[in-house]
C-alpha cells in the first residue's frame, strides 16, 4: 500500500500556512509577508495640539495632589494619541513640569539630554554642575546628558516649563543611564550666570575653552530678553525663511554646531497676518506657542493654537504656519534633526 504524504493531502495554500505556523513557533519571520522596507517615512505619531487651557489646571491639581515625597519630578507627560501612553513624538518627550514656591527638585543626572523652555514663573532656578541658572518666560535652559542638575523655586509663585528629553530614542537604543546625587541639592559655585557670562558675547568666546566636536553646547542658558531683541531686529532686515518665517537656531557657541547633538532647539517669529508655505522633513517636531494666535496645516489636520499651546509635527509631514492675530506670533521649537543630519538620513521637500 502507498504510504501518503503530508503534501499530498494539503493545497498548496494550506501548506504555506503550515510552513508558517511553523515558523513562528521558532520565532522566525518571513520578511515578504510584509514589515519589511517603506517607500517613504510612515510615522504612527499623528498631529496634535494641547492646549493651555487645559494643561495649566492639570498642573496645578498634581500640585495639590502630589507632592516632591512621591514625586521627585512632578511631571506631565503629554503623549500622542498615536503613541498612547509613551510621548509626544517619537524620539522626543513634551512634558510640563511644575515647581511650587519654596520646593526643590533633587539633585541628579542622566544619559538623555534635556531642556527646559520656561513658560510661567520668575525668579526661580536651575543648578546645573554647580552654576546657578536663573529662568524667566521664555528662557531656553540647557540640562545636557550626564549633567547634574536640580531645579529650585525659591520665589512666592509657582513655576512651570516645558520639558523636552530624547528618553524614547535612549529606550530604543537601550542606553539610558540614571544616578541620583549624593546630596537633596548642588553646592552653587561663584558668580551668576557664568556660563551666558562666558559664551554669550556673540562671535567671541575664552581662549582657553577647547570645545570638542559633536558635543553640548557649554553656555546653558539662551534668555529670551536677548532672543526677542535679535528676531526682531532681523525681521527690519529681511522675510526670512518662506517655510517658517524668520527664525533661529540655538547653537553651541563653541562649535556653531546644535544645542545639543540629539536636540535642535528654534525660535521663529511670525508676522501678522502672514503664513509660511508647506515642506515637509525627516525629523520630528514639538512646537511650544511662547506668544501669539494661529493655525498649522499639518497634513490634512488643522491645529489652532494660541499663548502657550504645545503642538506635535510627526516626520515626513507637510506643515505650514498662518499667523491670524494682529502681533508677531513666537514659537520655540524642539527636532531630532541634528540626530537625523549626522546620521545622512535628513531630507526636506517643498509642496508642489
Amino acid at each position: 500500500m502507498a504510504i501518503l504524504k503530508l503534501s499530498d493531502i494539503q493545497s498548496p495554500e494550506e501548506e504555506l500556512q503550515a510552513y508558517y505556523a511553523q515558523l513562528r513557533s521558532q520565532n522566525v519571520f518571513p520578511s515578504w509577508t510584509g514589515g519589511g522596507i517603506s517607500v517613504e517615512p510612515d510615522s504612527k505619531a499623528v498631529p496634535y495640539v494641547w492646549h493651555w487651557r487645559d494643561l495649566r489646571p492639570q498642573a496645578m491639581r498634581a500640585a495639590q495632589l502630589v507632592g516632591t515625597e512621591q514625586a521627585e519630578r512632578r511631571v506631565l507627560r503629554l503623549t500622542n494619541p498615536g503613541l498612547p501612553g509613551l510621548s509626544a513624538s517619537n524620539t522626543l518627550l513634551a512634558n510640563i513640569q511644575i515647581v511650587m514656591p519654596g520646593e526643590i527638585a533633587r539633585a541628579h543626572r542622566h544619559s538623555a539630554s534635556a531642556l527646559r523652555f520656561i513658560i510661567e514663573g520668575e525668579g526661580g532656578c536651575t543648578v546645573v554642575n554647580g552654576e546657578r541658572i536663573p529662568m524667566h518666560p521664555g528662557d531656553l535652559v540647557l540640562t545636557p546628558n550626564w549633567t547634574w542638575h536640580d531645579h529650585v523655586n525659591d520665589t512666592d509663585q509657582p513655576m512651570i516649563w516645558l520639558d523636552g528629553l530624547d528618553i524614547p530614542l535612549l529606550r530604543m537604543l537601550e542606553a539610558n543611564f540614571f544616578e541620583e546625587y549624593n546630596e537633596h541639592r548642588q553646592r552653587v559655585g561663584p558668580g551668576a550666570d557664568p556660563s551666558v557670562a562666558k559664551y554669550a558675547s556673540g562671535g567671541l568666546k575664552p581662549a582657553w575653552d577647547v570645545a570638542p566636536a559633536n558635543t553640548y553646547s557649554p553656555m546653558w542658558h539662551y534668555p529670551m530678553s536677548q532672543v526677542r531683541t535679535a528676531l526682531e531686529r532681523l525681521a527690519a532686515e529681511t522675510d526670512g525663511s518662506p517655510f517658517d518665517g524668520v527664525i533661529f537656531e540655538y547653537t553651541n557657541p563653541a562649535t556653531g554646531g546644535p544645542a545639543m547633538p540629539t536636540i535642535g532647539c528654534y525660535i521663529q517669529m511670525l508676522r501678522p497676518g502672514r503664513q509660511t508655505r508647506a515642506h515637509r522633513h525627516v525629523c520630528c517636531t514639538n512646537y511650544h506657542v511662547v506668544e501669539g494666535s494661529g493655525y498649522s496645516m499639518v497634513g490634512d489636520e488643522k491645529l489652532a493654537w494660541e499663548d502657550k499651546d504645545v503642538f506635535t509635527v510627526p516626520t515626513w509631514t507637510f506643515h505650514k504656519h498662518v499667523n491670524t492675530g494682529e502681533r508677531p506670533s513666537f514659537l520655540f521649537s524642539f527636532t531630532d534633526a541634528p540626530l537625523m543630519k549626522w546620521l545622512g538620513l535628513y531630507r526636506e521637500q517643498e509642496e508642489t
